[in-house]
């Protein structure tokens, strides 16, 4: 049987869809989201009778923690997401829009410092669901890492959140002792005793929390969870490292609320086709961070979203 011929118009529309060309044949893989990069068991048996069904009978995994099965025919394409649906699961995650929301393993991570699959899932609800109609000059990427090992690159993407324990010390309580466990166990060097006092360098801590409840006598008996947030990183051709905002958010809200007025702000500033990297340099950080700090942009929110690129 002759291939299908598949127009332009009909690849761009499918595109949007999540489904794209499997380059060289007039077949598309199809990108199913999967949320927070976690599916059921269930799920996993749905997508492996799918390929076998409607695809080439493999599924590959994409660098966003989505699944993609190859080979759909064109015109099998709306059998395939009927198919899937059944279990909950919807393909997408292209375009100029919001993309899928990477996220690390921090729930269950010995390390982890915030519940990134809950976070992750919230994130996709609000601003990947919420704002699927939206579109804004380029992709807009988001990672949630659930301490500063930085395993899905945060930095690296458009806005990436990590989990910070910001940690309480207690000079009073502090002995100066010879051997400090705290010096000791900080993985970054920024503890260190000086004059029989412990010192933590602010422009060194990374926030990991390793410290909390390693002094024998209290020092940091505990500490303050909380969000730092990075903007502007890109990887690919042109790569781009993400800057800090200079809170650490301890409201998680607060924390989804810059979420929001960075794409607010990408859009109604960012220029069509430059990154959001390029936007902030464009406008400055300085000038960026200031409106990510204030409320301003979220009082004009349905101006911004009623206007066209």
């Amino acid at each position: 049987m002759a291939p299908l011929s598949v127009s332009a118009a009909d690849e761009k529309r499918v595109k949007g869809m999540g489904f794209l060309n499997n380059r060289g044949t007039d077949n598309f893989n199809g990108r199913i989201i999967t949320v927070n990069g976690k599916i059921t068991a269930a799920q996993q048996r749905c997508i492996a009778e799918a390929a076998e069904r409607f695809g080439s009978g493999e599924v590959a995994f994409t660098t966003r923690m989505t699944i993609e099965v190859p080979g759909i025919p064109y015109d099998k394409i709306e059998e395939f997401q009927q198919f899937i649906a059944k279990e909950g699961l919807v393909t997408g995650g292209t375009g100029a829009k919001v993309r899928p929301v990477v996220s690390c393993k921090g729930t269950t991570c010995q390390y982890g410092l915030l519940d990134s699959f809950a976070l992750a899932r919230e994130i996709h609800e609000r601003f990947y669901e919420g704002y699927r109609q939206v579109a804004l000059p380029h992709k807009f990427k988001i990672a949630v890492g659930g301490c500063p090992n930085n395993c899905v690159k945060p930095d690296l993407n458009d806005l990436g959140i990590i989990g910070q324990l910001i940690p309480n010390f207690d000079k009073d309580t502090c002995k100066g002792c010879k051997k400090c466990a705290i010096e000791k166990n900080c993985p970054v060097k920024a503890a260190k005793v000086v004059d029989g006092v412990l010192q933590i360098d602010p422009a060194i801590c990374n926030h990991c929390g390793r410290c909390v409840e390693k002094c024998p006598f209290d020092a940091i008996k505990d500490g303050t969870y909380g969000y730092k947030i990075y903007i502007g990183g890109r990887w690919g051709k042109q790569v781009a490292q993400g800057r800090t905002l200079r809170k650490v958010f301890t409201d998680k809200e607060e924390a989804l609320s810059v979420i929001e007025k960075t794409i607010l702000l990408f859009k109604e500033q960012g220029k069509a086709g430059e990154r959001l990297s390029q936007t902030i340099e464009r406008l400055g950080f300085e000038n960026v961070e200031a409106q990510l700090l204030s409320d301003e942009i979220l009082s004009r929110k349905e101006e911004i979203l009623a206007a066209s690129i």
